[in-house]
């Protein structure tokens, strides 16, 4: 379909826990001519968590990353929005600022690395807008979801901070509502779209954590929702890993499944449920396999239920 080539950096989540996240979208990569180059010696982002310790650590680290990307010309496309929202920010950050990119320069000068500034940072969903096209997104679409009724969850990163994402509208995002419709699938609106799903919180306070992604559940449940679809990765664990848990503590039931965005789109292209892992899933994810014309010999019975 199209010709694109970047420098992949799936994060430190993704490839620990949800396998089924990269392999979907590595096996979209190839369906839609995507050619993702391995960033050999990479590591972890910087997160806000460094940054909150030593700033010019924090720097360094994602300007490390940044400077593997320039080397192979190709700009970074991440799964994980708080990578994007890092690397993006120190990309921009350093580009701005000759006294910090000088003071980082120095450092990396130890590892045989100096930041250029050259590329840019995408996370899946804007190189699917921007690069890839919306009309080419959906003219790949062979297989399109009928009576499939889906909540979108942009998470805290996606979009934000806006003065270095620069992506979307950062107070009603619809990005991911746009591409979840180009499935054939419905992307229904629902009460506190907009709010975190209680994630970041886990590690500080389980219960507060616990309660908001109750909120998020119950909210979802309301618009009678067939499925959730998240494009990051502790997005995904906190409401479908961590659904049960949510449950127990309230003496509830959800049981929303919940998709990574290259599952949905891979599906509605033809991809096999393997291909795209949704035997990883578990929270009964393969009910949405009746909204497809046809499962590709899929059999649900190998399905994983996660407890």
């Amino acid at each position: 379909m199209v010709k694109l080539k970047y420098s992949f950096f799936p994060g430190c989540v993704t490839p620990l826990r949800l396998n089924n996240y990269e392999l979907a979208t590595r096996n979209l990569a190839k369906t839609l001519g995507i050619e993702l180059l391995e960033m050999e010696g990479a590591g972890c982002c910087g997160a806000t968590v460094i940054k909150s310790l030593d700033y010019t650590s924090w720097l360094t680290i994602a300007a490390r990353n940044i400077c593997i990307a320039e080397e192979k010309g190709a700009n970074i496309l991440t799964l994980c929005p708080t990578c994007s929202g890092t690397l993006g920010t120190v990309n921009e950050t350093l580009r701005q600022n000759a006294k910090l990119r000088n003071t980082v320069n120095k450092a990396l000068r130890k590892a045989g690395k100096k930041f250029k500034g050259t590329l840019e940072i995408k996370h899946m969903v804007r190189a699917l807008v921007e690069d890839v096209g919306l009309e080419n997104v959906k003219s790949g679409v062979k297989m399109p979801f009928k009576g499939l009724r889906v909540v979108a969850h942009y998470g805290c990163h996606l979009v934000k901070p806006s003065e270095y994402v620069k992506f979307d509208d950062p107070e009603i995002p619809k990005s991911l509502d746009e591409l979840i419709n180009l499935t054939g699938a419905e992307s229904v609106s629902y009460i506190g779209k907009e709010k975190c799903c209680g994630a970041p919180l886990m590690a500080v306070d389980e219960d507060l954590s616990r309660f908001i992604g109750r909120e998020k559940l119950l909210n979802m449940k309301k618009a009678k929702a067939d499925a959730i679809v998240t494009v990051c990765p502790f997005c995904h664990i906190m409401l479908n890993s961590n659904q049960q848990l949510i449950e127990e503590t309230f003496g509830e039931k959800y049981e929303i499944p919940v998709l990574h965005y290259p599952q949905l789109l891979g599906l509605s292209m033809g991809l096999t449920p393997e291909q795209v892992g949704l035997q990883e899933n578990g929270r009964n994810a393969n009910s949405i396999l009746k909204h497809l014309p046809t499962t590709k010999n899929f059999q649900p019975e190998k399905l994983v239920s996660k407890k």
